[in-house]
């Protein structure tokens, strides 16, 4: 059983800031395909951005070049560092962790993001 606690998330005015913090349980976390998802008000979450235990990373294309994605694996931490906010971000941000043995999908309880002026 993986647990898996989102942080950082706020009220941030248009074109500023924010970063996201997953904190992880478990021994393996570097064997983890970690992602950030997101869902507003009616619509489907969506995959914003995602980050394979080599490194390898990979965004939507509504967030590429202002969204970050990266991962500490000697803290059990993943982050997303969110630049130039627009107010469509807008939404819960969701942790999500894959494993590989067995292969399982976990969810974090979720962050709110909110871009307003």
């Amino acid at each position: 059983q993986v647990q898996l606690v989102e942080s950082g998330g706020g009220l941030v005015q248009p074109g500023g800031s924010l970063r996201l913090s997953c904190a992880a349980s478990g021994s393996t976390f570097s064997m983890y395909y970690m992602a950030w998802y997101r869902q507003a008000p009616g619509k489907q979450r969506e995959l914003v951005a995602g980050i394979t235990s080599s490194g390898s990373t990979n965004y939507a294309d509504s967030v590429k070049g202002r969204f970050t994605i990266s991962r500490d694996n000697a803290k059990n931490t993943m982050y997303l560092q969110m630049n130039s906010l627009k107010p469509e971000d807008t939404a819960v941000y969701y942790c999500n962790a894959v494993t590989r043995t067995p292969p399982y999908s976990y969810w974090g309880q979720g962050t709110q993001v909110t871009v307003s002026s």
